[in-house]
């Protein structure tokens, strides 16, 4: 019997979820569809500053998992620059955190500046 899916846990979903080239008419095959989980894990990592063992706490998943996942993510990212393909961030295995949950995760992936759920303000 397979293992239950284990969902990874993730503060908002993206304002916009389609990016890409400027020149639409230049655009080269299907769009890279990069993960709601994987695009967690490039807002934590990246842009919160967060380390691997913080993002594993804050998604509830192992850091090995985040490891793959983040690796993914930025290869769907060098693709996409070096190629001229858009991106659309769309679907995975995931779940929103609650109210009481999203004020924790703003406190520990430090985007109190960033994050427009912000408690402290």
């Amino acid at each position: 019997m397979p293992r239950p899916v284990k969902f990874r846990r993730v503060c908002c979903l993206p304002d916009n979820n389609l990016f890409g080239p400027l020149d639409d008419q230049n655009h080269h095959g299907q769009p890279i569809k990069l993960s709601v989980e994987e695009y967690e894990t490039i807002r934590l990592i990246d842009l919160a500053g967060c380390t691997q063992e913080e993002c594993a706490k804050s998604m509830q998943v192992a850091r090995t998992t985040v490891q793959k996942i983040y690796n993914d993510a930025r290869k769907k990212i060098a693709e996409s620059i070096v190629n001229s393909r858009r991106i659309v961030i769309e679907g995975g295995n995931y779940r929103l955190f609650d109210e009481k949950e999203r004020r924790r995760c703003c406190c520990q992936c430090r985007r109190r500046g960033l994050c427009k759920y912000n408690p402290h303000d």
